[in-house]
Order: C-alpha cells, then structure tokens, then sequence
C-alpha cells in the first residue's frame, strides 16, 4: 500500500477528523448564540474567541497528523503525528496571546468554549460513525 496522500487509510482519518471539527464547530456557534441571547455580544464574542482558539489549531493537526497510513509508513506515520501535535501546541499558544492582546476578552465565556472544544474529541466518537 502506498504511504502517499491518496492512499484510502488516510481519507478515512481525515474524514473523523473534520466531521470531529464540524462537530466543534457548530458546539462552538451554539454555545455562542446561548451566550448571546442570555448575556449579550461581549460574552458571545469570548465565548467564539476561545472556540477559534481550540479549532485552528486541530484544523491545521488533521491535516498535518493524517498524510501517511499503512504498515509501511510506521515510521512516516508518527512523524507526522508528533509534528502535528507540536504545531498544534505552538499555534495554540499563539492564538491564546494574540486573543489576550488584541481583543477584550471575558475569561469565563472563553475558557468554558475552550474547554469545551478541548472535551469534544473525547465525546464525538460516540455520536460519530466511521
């Protein structure tokens, strides 16, 4: 089996792990509107900042984490895993700060978004099939 984008292992991952994002994605927007229609734009905006803060950087790990598949490309494999998830720590470190330094940020509609975002990896593949 080839260890090349294409190959059909890969396609597989990748599929979980942006239905994983749209997942995170509408939770995100839910959240989001529940925060606003309960306590107004300022919490709401947070409350998006800290969703955006976890996304990007899982957006930008999937595509990273699954470029190689099979037997063959062990060693290719958890290269690519282990880079991902280091760019994936950096980019989110960055965002934190660029959140903390331009923009008004509320802690508690922010991290209660962040920490959800970190929780649904852990619980969409109950309600995600393969």
């Amino acid at each position: 089996m080839s260890s090349t984008q294409n190959n059909e292992l890969t396609k597989v991952g990748k599929r979980f792990a942006f239905k994983q994002i749209i997942a995170m994605l509408v939770a995100v927007i839910v959240l989001a509107f529940v925060v606003y229609f309960k306590w107004g734009i300022e919490y709401a905006k947070s409350a998006l900042a800290g969703g955006a803060v976890t996304i990007i950087p899982n957006i930008f790990f999937a595509l990273k984490a699954f470029r190689y598949a099979g037997a063959r490309s062990s060693e290719k494999v958890m290269e690519s895993f282990y880079s991902g998830e280091k760019m994936k720590i950096v980019l989110t470190a960055l965002l934190f700060a660029l959140a903390f330094k331009f923009l008004a940020i509320l802690p508690v509609p922010f991290f209660t978004s962040f920490c959800l975002v970190v929780a649904m990896p852990l619980l969409t593949p109950f309600f995600i099939k393969h």
